[in-house]
């Protein structure tokens, strides 16, 4: 009889983890996510793109001035986003909660051979969240602690679009229902630990093509040809970042099994609590 029971329950659990997203992609919030992701990937991989007759690099040094139009894109995504799904006030309400925690943990360590925090909560808002909410929360996150710290510029955009992908990754992983315990939270550390290093690659091409200076074998070279710039770029990650995002991706996985099951257990219920996707009714009064 116990076993009989406890079936139910177990699906019952497992169908309100999936149901548990108050942010879903839907087709019109989807097409502008793979736009702004793809005009994301241009603006961030044109290096190795562009000719060397192009105009593109002969005005290399406006180029980031251009690319920050991408802050309007990704500002269209998240209304597209939120408009779509009907996200309602409770929802809101958890996303600037994350955003505001989230912003608050970046400055505690940085600067600070890349201790932060922040990114082990991306990592568990999205997986907890979904994608969709995830790609917002990433986003909202980064431009609210650039706010904080004062890191206004031409890099925000590209910071924005990197953290979203950041943590709508994680929202992707194989969903709750087919991995649980130490299995979810080991795969989680994994995820940290990968993506805590593609997003300091992906942030070094923001930066890369403009440090004017030509004559290091590491600078983008924009007359040389494409496997010679990759491997300056390589050279370049190697020689620049490679410790301080070792750094990051080792605070992201030791925050992640220290306190992945508590924060888990913590943002579940209260998704659960919260009921995002429950239709507010009103009875009429009885006579």
């Amino acid at each position: 009889m116990t076993g009989l029971q406890r079936a139910p329950r177990t699906q019952r659990t497992a169908r309100a983890r999936r149901q548990a997203r108050p942010v879903r992609l839907g087709p019109r919030s989807l097409a502008a996510l793979a736009l702004v992701s793809l005009v994301g990937v241009v603006a961030f991989t044109w290096p190795f793109l562009a000719p060397p007759t192009s105009q593109l690099t002969a005005h290399a040094q406006d180029a980031p001035w251009l690319f920050a139009g991408l802050l309007v894109l990704l500002v269209a995504v998240v209304a597209a986003t939120i408009s779509e799904s009907g996200l309602g006030p409770k929802a809101v309400a958890m996303l600037g909660v994350l955003a505001a925690t989230g912003a608050a943990l970046r400055p505690i360590g940085a600067g600070t051979a890349g201790i932060e925090p922040m990114f082990f909560l991306m990592v568990l808002s999205g997986r907890v969240l979904g994608p969709g909410f995830g790609f917002v929360l990433g986003s909202v996150t980064m431009f609210a602690s650039a706010l904080l710290t004062g890191g206004v510029g031409p890099w925000m955009p590209f910071q924005m679009l990197a953290m979203g992908w950041f943590t709508m990754g994680a929202g992707l992983l194989p969903g709750p229902d087919r991995l649980c315990g130490r299995v979810e939270l080991l795969l989680l550390a994994l995820y940290g630990f990968l993506a805590a290093f593609a997003y300091g690659t992906v942030m070094n091409l923001a930066g890369w093509p403009f440090m004017g200076t030509l004559a290091s074998s590491i600078a983008f070279d924009p007359h040389a040809a494409v496997p010679a710039n990759l491997a300056r770029f390589v050279a370049y990650c190697l020689a620049t970042s490679l410790g301080w995002d070792l750094g990051r991706a080792a605070v992201t996985v030791a925050l992640t099994l220290l306190l992945g099951p508590a924060l888990l257990r913590a943002l579940r219920r209260a998704t659960r609590r919260a009921a995002f996707e429950t239709p507010v009714t009103f009875d009429a009064p009885a006579p």
